[in-house]
C-alpha cells in the first residue's frame, strides 16, 4: 500500500501563454519497502489554462468553480533514464493536451532535475562506493511508479473516486515506467499514452543491444550515403584524437579527455529528426579545424562536449543497462556485444561507424563526472538481484486503455520487441508509422498526438 506523498510546498504563477504553473515539492520514502532509510524530495510543475471569463471584473474577481478545479490529471513521464522534465510552457505537447481538457503534471523523476538530483558530488555524500551503489538501486522504474502513486494520492485528495485516477503519457523510458505502472498499480490509472515507449519484456539487455547494433549500423550507412565526404573526415578526426593514445585531446577543465570512442558516441543523435545533419555539422567543424590549424580548437571541443549529456545526467550512464534487468546482471552488455560487430572497429578499412545509445566502461575513464563513479558503475553492472519491472500476467488481463505510437525506424526502441509487448498488453492499440522517428513527440508533435488520441476518440467500422 502506497501512502500519499507529503506536500512540502506549492507555489502558483501565471506565465505567458495563458498558463497557470504550480511548482510542487513532495516528500516520499527513498525505499518504500524500508521507510527507515530516509526520504527524498520530488519536484514537479503542473499546468492548467488560465482563462478569464468574458464578464471578468478586475475589481471583483470570480471564484474558481470547484468542479472545474477537479480537471482530470495527466502526468508526463520523461525519457531517459536520468533526465528532468522541461516546464510545461516550454513543451510543445502541453498546450495540445491542455486543450483536450486535462491539467498536466511534469514530474522530475527521482534523482533528476530538482528531485534530490544525483550527481557525482551528491552521490559521494551518501558514503563509500558500496553504499553509493546500493543507493542507486532505488532509482529505477519500480521506484519511480511508486512515487507517481504517492503523488497522485496527494494531488487528488478530496476528488471524487473516479477522478482520483489519472492519465499517464510516457515518452521512451517514460513509457517503460508506464508499463511498470500498468503491471503493479493499474487501479490508479485511467488511460495510458505511449510514444516510442513499449519496453522489451526481457530479463536482461543482451537481445536489446544485439538488435540495437543492427539498427545503428543501418543509420551509419544512411549517414555516409548522405555525406560520403565524411568518410575521410571522420577517419582524419579519429586519427588525430588517438595520435598519442586516448588522452591526446583534453576536455574542459582538463579532468577528462576526448577519446576516439567518445567522439564516435555522437552517433546517438542518428535516431532523432535532424540527427544525421547535426552530427555532420560537428564533423565538418572539426575537420575544418584540422585543415586550417592542424588541431581541434577549444570552441569545437566544447561544442562536442555540450552535445554529450553524460556528465550532467550521470543516471543515464550508470543505470542505462540495469533498466532492462530483472533478476540478471547486465555485465556491460554493449561492450561484450561490440566484440561481435567488427564493422564498429576503429581500424575498419571502410567507414568508421559511430555508436548509438550504448554505455561502455571506457566512459568512466574519460568523462570527468563519471570517473569518480567507476566503481559504482562496475558494481551495478555485476548486480543480479534486480526486482521485477513487469508482471506479464497482469498485463495479459489489463483493463486500462493503452494507446501507443510505435515507429518502424526507431533507433532507440526496437520495433519488433515493441510490437511483441503490445500483443501482451490486453486491449493495447497501436499507431504505426515509418514517417516519424523516436523524438516525434517533440519534433512532430501535432501529427503524432493527433494520431494517438484518435485511437481513443475515433471508431473503426
Amino acid at each position: 500500500m502506497i501512502s500519499a506523498a507529503k506536500i512540502l510546498e506549492q507555489r502558483t504563477h501565471l506565465v505567458p501563454g495563458a498558463l497557470k504553473i504550480t511548482e510542487h515539492f513532495f516528500q516520499v520514502p527513498r525505499d518504500y519497502t524500508n521507510p527507515s532509510l530516509g526520504t527524498l524530495q520530488l519536484f514537479a510543475r503542473s499546468a492548467r489554462k488560465a482563462e478569464k471569463p468574458a464578464d471578468y471584473n478586475p475589481s471583483s474577481p470570480v471564484e474558481e468553480d470547484p468542479k472545474k478545479s477537479q480537471l482530470p490529471w495527466l502526468i508526463y513521464l520523461q525519457g531517459g533514464p536520468g533526465f528532468e522534465c522541461r516546464s510545461p510552457q516550454n513543451s510543445a505537447w502541453s498546450k495540445i493536451v491542455l486543450d483536450k481538457g486535462y491539467q498536466v503534471l511534469c514530474l522530475d523523476q527521482r534523482g533528476t532535475g530538482l528531485s534530490t538530483a544525483i550527481s557525482q558530488s551528491s552521490l559521494q555524500l551518501r558514503g563509500d562506493e558500496r553504499v553509493q551503489a546500493d543507493y542507486m538501486k532505488s532509482f529505477r522504474a519500480d521506484s519511480i511508479v511508486k512515487d507517481c502513486e504517492a503523488v497522485r494520492k496527494a494531488l487528488t485528495e478530496g476528488y471524487s473516486e473516479e477522478k482520483r485516477k489519472w492519465s499517464v503519457m510516457g515518452q521512451s523510458f517514460g513509457g517503460f515506467c508506464a508499463t511498470t505502472y500498468l503491471s503493479f498499480y493499474p487501479d490508479g490509472l485511467k488511460e495510458v499514452f505511449l510514444f516510442g515507449g513499449l519496453p522489451p519484456l526481457r530479463n536482461g539487455p543482451d537481445e536489446v543491444y544485439q538488435k540495437l547494433y543492427q539498427r545503428v549500423k543501418s543509420r551509419n550507412e544512411k549517414y555516409y550515403s548522405k555525406y560520403p565526404e565524411d568518410v575521410k573526415r571522420v577517419k582524419r578526426i579519429v586519427d588525430l584524437l588517438g595520435r598519442f593514445g586516448d588522452q591526446t585531446v583534453r576536455v574542459q577543465g582538463g579532468e577528462g579527455y576526448m577519446s576516439p570512442r567518445r567522439f564516435l558516441q555522437l552517433g546517438i543523435n542518428f535516431g532523432a529528426h535532424g540527427g544525421i545533419d547535426s552530427v555532420h555539422e560537428l564533423v565538418l567543424r572539426a575537420d575544418t579545424d584540422l585543415t586550417q590549424f592542424g588541431h581541434l580548437t577549444r570552441p569545437t571541443i566544447m561544442a562536442i562536449e555540450s552535445d554529450q549529456s553524460f556528465d550532467s545526467n550521470v543516471i543515464y550512464a550508470i543505470l542505462h543497462e540495469p533498466i532492462y534487468c530483472q533478476g540478471e546482471a547486465s555485465k556491460w552488455s554493449a561492450q561484450r556485444l561490440l566484440n561481435f560487430h567488427p564493422e564498429f572497429s576503429l581500424t575498419s578499412d571502410g567507414p568508421i561507424y559511430f555508436t548509438g545509445e550504448m554505455i561502455y566502461p571506457f566512459m568512466f575513464e574519460c568523462y570527468p563526472e563519471l570517473t569518480k563513479l567507476a566503481t559504482v558503475a562496475h558494481t551495478l553492472a555485476e548486480t543480479e538481484n534486480w526486482p521485477a519491472l513487469y508482471d506479464e500476467e497482469q498485463l495479459a488481463k489489463n483493463e486500462v486503455p493503452v494507446y501507443a505510437a510505435v515507429y518502424y525506424d526507431d533507433m532507440y526502441v526496437d520495433f519488433d520487441l515493441s510490437m511483441e509487448t503490445a500483443s501482451k498488453i490486453k486491449g493495447a492499440q497501436t499507431f504505426l508509422t515509418n514517417a516519424m522517428y523516436h523524438d516525434a513527440v517533440r519534433s512532430k508533435v501535432d501529427e503524432v498526438i493527433k494520431q494517438v488520441w484518435a485511437l481513443r476518440d475515433d471508431v473503426i467500422d
